[in-house]
């Protein structure tokens, strides 16, 4: 499917089909493809089934066709079907796209073509931090005029407005695209970025051997990489990239770093003196989010801004007003009795570490909800989150989980989350096991005390925010 048929200059432009249109990773592609000049349709289970009502309002205010999941959106062969590689032949639009003779392609493979055809492509990879990097580095070029198009798995505050409250995705010009790229499914492998920013390598749906091999060829896919040398992996696989500008917090190597003893952490906020190696020169980095993990991710979007052409200076100055995300470390309010609630996308053992730290460097008792985001990455990294939970959560903090979020299909749910609750206590840790969200809310609220602070985390669920609020209100 050439990618000059989605060109808004068409005057045929192609009509899409995006199956689970209301997805984190479907819903911003969707805006662009849109904005591109194409029609687009689409279903999903949740718009059936009633959940978010207000993100499938808002998708037909903006002239986006919903129907519901029977196949009926489906029409004509004219029309390409946009559905998940893990999406089963039993589902009604694979099988009416399959009757009609309808093209078929990935989210992966539709945004891979419309990101490689820009000019200047920046790809942010890594098992954790993609997101926030991903806007922090849209923010930086936004404000220094560059107009890039954004394609996110996240809200970015700085991008909200009344007509656009689901700013996952930024349709700007066409020389300067940003997209974070996703190893979960392999399809990493079909990005050509003019810049690879590589995060960190650590364990999520793939094995390390995996991922060394994915992380290590999306470098040398480019013209040239960012990498984090504070992460050995990462580090060690800069070697396959063309040109490299490095970053790191600690390693004294790397190009673009921090002043050893400058880092100030606050609550709501964390600042350092950012040097660049290359001039021996030093700039105020200030940071409005809370997190040693955001700091880090604050100097690969600088450094990814410096391949283009930014100065360190300005994209400083730029980081200054950045947001954040929705999801990530949002911090929700905190109630009359003195409970902060937080809603949190932390779901893998890195994202969950970063979260727990950032808590656990401040006073407080720490409540973490935690609700799996499958029985199958549950079933790959169970282990490694009962360790995590274990050993960064103290004595008097406690972890509460449910059964992983199912929204139908034929997955494998004989492991569930009370094996993951069962190795925490085994390896020293505090945590409960209740079946259903609404059992682990009621026993919240019970255990809340003034001076706590709750952390709501889980993935691919959007009423996580509203079950998060919902006990803010009720505390």
């Amino acid at each position: 499917m050439p990618d000059e048929q989605i060109s808004p200059a068409d005057t045929t432009p192609r009509k899409f089909f995006f199956c689970g249109i209301g997805g984190s990773g479907m819903l911003p592609l969707a805006n662009i493809v849109k904005g591109l000049g194409a029609e687009v349709a689409g279903s999903d289970r949740s718009f059936d089934q009633g959940r978010t009502p207000e993100k499938f309002a808002w998708l037909e205010r903006q002239g986006f066709k919903l129907f519901p999941q029977d196949g009926s959106g489906l029409t004509s062969a004219d029309q390409v079907l946009v559905a998940s590689a893990a999406i089963e032949d039993t589902v009604p639009e694979v099988i009416r796209a399959k009757a009609l003779g309808c093209q078929r392609v990935t989210r992966a493979e539709l945004l891979s073509r419309l990101f490689n055809k820009a000019p200047c492509s920046l790809a942010v990879g890594g098992t954790s931090g993609k997101s926030t990097t991903t806007a922090m580095l849209g923010w930086i070029l936004d404000h220094e005029g560059r107009r890039p198009t954004i394609m996110n798995g996240a809200v970015m505050k700085n991008f909200v407005s009344p007509e656009n409250p689901f700013a996952s995705a930024i349709v700007g010009g066409r020389e300067v695209f940003v997209s974070e790229v996703d190893e979960s499914d392999g399809s990493i492998a079909l990005y050509r970025p003019s810049v690879a920013v590589l995060l960190n390598v650590s364990l999520d749906h793939k094995t390390i051997e995996e991922l060394r091999k994915l992380f290590g060829d999306f470098l040398a896919n480019a013209d040239a990489a960012v990498v984090n040398y504070d992460d050995d992996d990462a580090a060690h696989l800069a070697d396959r990239a063309k040109k490299v500008l490095s970053f790191g917090i600690d390693n004294q190597k790397a190009t673009l770093g921090i002043e050893p003893g400058t880092i100030i952490e606050e609550q709501d906020r964390i600042s350092a003196l950012l040097v660049d190696r290359r001039t021996d020169t030093g700039h105020s980095l200030r940071i409005p989010m809370p997190g040693r993990h955001n700091l880090e991710n604050a100097l690969a979007a600088i450094a990814a801004a410096v391949a283009v052409g930014v100065d360190v200076h300005d994209a400083c100055i730029a980081l200054m007003t950045f947001r954040g995300l929705a999801r990530r470390f949002d911090v929700l309010g905190t109630s009359a009795g003195g409970v902060t609630v937080i809603d949190d996308f932390g779901h893998n053992p890195e994202k969950a570490r970063a979260t727990l730290r950032t808590l656990k460097a401040h006073e407080g008792r720490v409540i973490a909800f935690f609700q799996p985001h499958g029985y199958g990455p549950l079933r790959q990294m169970g282990n490694e989150l009962a360790d995590t939970f274990a050993k960064e959560l103290g004595a008097g903090d406690i972890t509460i989980m449910c059964e992983p979020v199912y929204f139908g299909g034929t997955v494998d749910r004989s492991e569930g989350s009370e094996r993951i609750v069962d190795l925490i206590k085994a390896k020293g840790g505090n945590a409960e096991y209740l079946e259903t969200r609404e059992e682990c809310g009621n026993r919240i609220v019970k255990l809340a005390q003034p001076g706590d602070r709750v952390v709501v985390m889980g993935a691919r669920d959007d009423t996580l925010t509203t079950f998060a609020q919902s006990l803010l209100d009720r505390m």
